[in-house]
């Protein structure tokens, strides 16, 4: 089976993320100004998830149409009455309730019904020989994890050796975050209706999406003048902040960064932050570090600046520099404390990373210059909570911590979110599970770092720093997979995808 996580080619769906309550609420209003009903749109979504499955899997002739007590299973009645007008076996499972079908989901169903279909319980046999599920069970509504019913037929769904198709959304996966509370639906195809939706790009929506296409029901025209809450960036979108230079620039109009970091059995990490940073155009960087790793650093990559960090050498070091990163390797002792105390200091840009957010968390200060990049553990540190409530909604997570904090905030994670001060959010559309080793921070720290020393502000650097950093470890994962990558891997492709002027590379 194909890995859609690693394959999937997010090229032809929008860039623009909506919150899954605001489009609930304005479909209505979207219809309205169309002078066409909520039926309509309906009728559309299953027309359009019908001709989706019909391209993507064409020799499946028993579909299994799973609908829920809502307008999702109101779409998944119109898929199974078209399959039928065609002469697919469809067997349909639908759930039941003592509330009345909302009106356009009575429509279709009774629309199945007149066309000859049966509708069985959740709870009949299930049927043998099933080539296809439709996945209409739960939809962008649900805020907490499905009911024992729900969930009973989820798990069948799954154990299942047929391709999923979900509509709108796999069932359990919570729209507005990305949090599986319970059982979900692991789809191979998803079809979104009218807008992205937040919960579908972050969280443990790579698990269980597959591959993500959207159809936005003839509102493409109504939705255009609608500012969006939410930004998604992919490979794609590097063009907007990497221009090509002139032919004129120097070292000087690229950045010099002071990387420091390094205490006693972490020189590799602030060798990845420096290297990093070169490979994304700085012009200068300077690492301090402990004088034992010196000789290392020179050797392993002697266009870097190493120095003994000592007060004397810091001080200088903060007057030359337009760009401070700290944290990787600094250690939480009193050689990195001292540091991190004299750099909090300056009103210069820098970024803060590992061991500077954990001595953040201890001593908390809000500015306006800095980029801080913590992963859920750093980040449930830096919030005093734990681990599940961060990942529980990263959104109001990211959020929180750019209130609480000031500046740019960069939740890493699968479908890392990037936050500023003034709502700002964006979430990075790229990556792979590869990633999940040590020293991909240290990388993500450097290419950030180096970006704004390219004159990019806080925000614009972070999205473009995460954006690169995911796109270099896409292009080796392409070209050797996702098991055993390392870190220092990426500078292989790092300085070919921040330059998007070059023959595509990002999506060769």
């Amino acid at each position: 089976m194909t890995d859609h996580r690693l394959t999937n080619n997010r090229s032809s769906i929008p860039h623009s993320v909506w919150p899954a309550e605001w489009v609930r609420k304005a479909e209505k209003e979207a219809a309205d100004s169309l002078g066409i009903t909520l039926y309509e749109l309906m009728l559309r979504a299953g027309d359009a998830a019908f001709r989706l499955a019909r391209a993507t899997w064409p020799e499946a002739q028993h579909w299994l149409v799973l609908c829920g007590h809502g307008n999702n299973g109101g779409d998944g009645y119109v898929v199974a009455r078209l399959a039928k007008a065609e002469g697919i076996d469809v067997t349909l499972l639908a759930l039941e309730s003592e509330k009345p079908l909302p009106e356009e989901a009575a429509c279709a169903r009774e629309a199945w019904l007149n066309a000859g279909g049966e509708i069985h319980a959740p709870d009949a046999p299930w049927p043998q020989g099933v080539s296809l599920i439709v996945d209409g069970l739960l939809g962008t509504g649900l805020a907490s994890a499905p009911r024992p019913a729900v969930s009973a037929l989820i798990d069948r769904a799954n154990a299942d050796p047929a391709p999923i198709l979900a509509l709108d959304i796999p069932s359990g996966l919570l729209a507005e975050t990305g949090a599986t509370p319970g059982s979900v639906i692991i789809a191979q195809q998803t079809l979104t209706f009218i807008a992205l939706k937040p919960g579908l790009l972050t969280g443990k929506a790579r698990d269980v999406v597959g591959e993500l296409q959207v159809n936005a029901l003839g509102l493409e025209s109504w939705l255009a003048d609608k500012p969006a809450a939410i930004q998604r960036y992919d490979a794609a979108t590097l063009v907007r902040w990497l221009t090509p230079r002139r032919a004129t620039s120097h070292k000087g109009d690229n950045g010099r960064l002071l990387v420091i970091g390094g205490d006693h059995g972490t020189a590799g990490a602030i060798r990845l932050a420096g290297e990093a940073a070169l490979r994304t155009g700085a012009g200068l960087v300077r690492v301090l570090t402990r004088q034992e790793n010196i000789a290392a650093l020179l050797t392993a990559r002697p266009e870097l600046m190493v120095q003994e960090l000592t007060d004397e050498s810091l001080a200088k070091g903060l007057e030359w520099a337009d760009v401070v990163i700290i944290g990787p390797g600094l250690g939480q002792e009193k050689w990195g404390k001292r540091a991190l105390q004299k750099v909090e200091n300056s009103q210069k840009p820098m970024l803060w990373d590992a061991d500077a957010l954990n001595l953040l968390a201890f001593n908390p200060d809000k500015r306006q210059n800095r980029v801080i990049t913590p992963h859920p553990g750093e980040a449930a540190r830096l919030l005093n909570c734990d681990v599940a409530q961060i990942e529980s909604d990263r959104l109001l997570a990211a959020h929180r911590l750019a209130k609480r904090y000031g500046g740019v905030v960069v939740l890493k994670g699968a479908g890392t979110l990037v936050a500023s001060e003034n709502g700002e959010l964006a979430i990075v559309d790229a990556g792979n599970p590869g990633m999940a080793t040590g020293g991909m921070g240290d990388v993500l720290s450097g290419i950030i770092g180096a970006l704004l020393g390219q004159k990019l502000d806080l925000y614009d650097a972070a999205c473009a720093g995460c954006v690169a950093h995911a796109a270099a470890a896409d292009a080796v994962a392409r070209r050797s997979g996702t098991r055993g990558m390392l870190a220092s891997d990426l500078f292989t492709t790092l300085h070919l995808v921040v330059n998007p002027e070059l023959n595509d590379v990002n999506h060769d």
